[in-house]
């Protein structure tokens, strides 16, 4: 028999079988790896305790639904006093931990989602023969982790309201990337200064006349103005 070629890759496992039902594609594969690292104690182990499966699902192929079938494996850990007497190998360039979906599927998601949102995200993933709940689409979104920002060139400083006529603190907008940059916990000089000295990019500041934020402007690293009209400073 010839061996059977997938259009995509499992890395660090053995293809066994692919079969068809119901639209679904099922494909079987099993772990090669002879050895796995303990995640308490870092430890290497060879001897196998027991073998389990796991079923989760992966992209789609030629419109059809894709449902993995491993067969892993869970190791004893040699080490003495280790906290893990056993535990499952890993497979971090297929699919994380106790996850029901591929790493490549949660990014093909990942991008519904935010293009989208969640009920159109949802029906554009059915579609695509990615069924997936408008609330998971959210979740997802959600548990991404922000992107490392850029430190802002052009800061506008100021302040919002966590309880309105209570608590108030400071917003710094990057207002060249019209985003904001931080979150301040209050509206003092000592506050803001202490964040412009962090962020040392910051050549032009756009603020309100507030006498607190006239001081924490003028405690940066380089010298900033304020100009009489729109409290507009600029650094020379």
């Amino acid at each position: 028999m010839a061996p059977i070629e997938l259009p995509f890759s499992l890395p660090g496992l053995a293809l066994d079988e692919v079969s068809e039902c119901d639209g679904v594609i099922e494909i079987r594969a099993h772990s090669l790896q002879a050895e796995a690292v303990c995640p308490a104690c870092q430890h290497r182990s060879r001897r196998i305790h027991s073998y389990y499966p796991r079923s989760p699902a992966d992209l789609p192929v030629s419109d059809r639904r894709v449902r993995l079938r491993l067969t892993v494996r869970r190791f004893r850990c040699l080490t003495q006093g280790c906290p893990k007497v056993t535990f499952a190998e890993r497979l971090p360039d297929l699919v994380v931990p106790h996850a029901q979906r591929t790493e490549r599927l949660n990014t093909a998601l990942s991008a519904v989602a935010f293009a989208l949102g969640g009920q159109a995200g949802q029906r554009l993933a059915a579609r695509l023969r990615m069924p997936i709940s408008g609330d998971t689409l959210l979740r997802i979104i959600r548990r991404t982790p922000d992107p490392a920002a850029d430190c802002p060139r052009v800061l506008g400083v100021d302040d919002w309201a966590q309880r309105r006529g209570r608590v108030y603190g400071t917003i710094l907008v990057d207002l060249e990337r019209r985003r904001v940059a931080d979150l301040l916990s209050d509206r003092t000089a000592e506050t803001l200064a202490q964040w412009l000295k962090a962020h040392t990019t910051v050549q032009t500041v756009a603020r309100d006349r507030s006498g607190e934020y006239a001081g924490g402007s003028l405690w940066a690293p380089r010298r900033l103005f304020r100009s009489p009209i729109a409290g507009i400073c600029w650094s020379t």
